[in-house]
């Protein structure tokens, strides 16, 4: 299962539900409170499940995986259960995250306990085609540059 963005970014795939959440954070647009939940979220998260990129540096590199993206695994409980906060701050600045779930996601080319990384077969939404890449806008006078953010993992 994925967490993803409704709108097709510029790459061509719909960024992941912590790809959505650091864009938030990057562009200043959290509160203080939304911030803590964020940074905590995010070092839970590196603490929780290895980082393929870490031993993979190629992974998500665009031209040998165009499209990879992570999902979960189903059996990944302890890890999707905490996506739920994440969403609730996305759906708080009104950022569209639905869940997208497959038996076939595309090519593995990376797995473990928790996760797969796919190159995508085909595109991952039915109305891909149909839909404009969208950017948030920044909030004025910008914010701070978060350090450590989840650059990789499901969804």
């Amino acid at each position: 299962m994925r967490f993803q963005g409704t709108v097709c970014g510029p790459r061509g795939h719909f960024p992941g539900v912590f790809a959505l959440a650091n864009e938030l954070a990057r562009e200043g647009r959290l509160s203080e409170e939304e911030y803590r939940f964020w940074r905590a979220g995010n070092d839970w998260y590196n603490a929780a499940y290895p980082d393929p990129s870490a031993t993979h540096p190629d992974l998500y590199d665009h031209e040998l995986n165009p499209g990879a993206v992570a999902w979960f695994r189903s059996t990944a409980a302890h890890l999707i259960d905490r996506v739920v906060g994440y969403r609730e701050l996305l759906a708080a600045h009104g950022v569209a995250c639905e869940r997208v779930d497959s038996s076939d996601p595309g090519r593995i080319i990376h797995e473990d306990e928790v996760q797969v990384v796919v190159v995508p077969r085909r595109v991952d939404h039915p109305s891909a085609s149909a839909r404009v890449p969208r950017r948030p806008r920044p909030a004025a006078g910008g914010g701070p540059v978060p350090s450590g953010t989840i650059r990789r993992g499901p969804g």
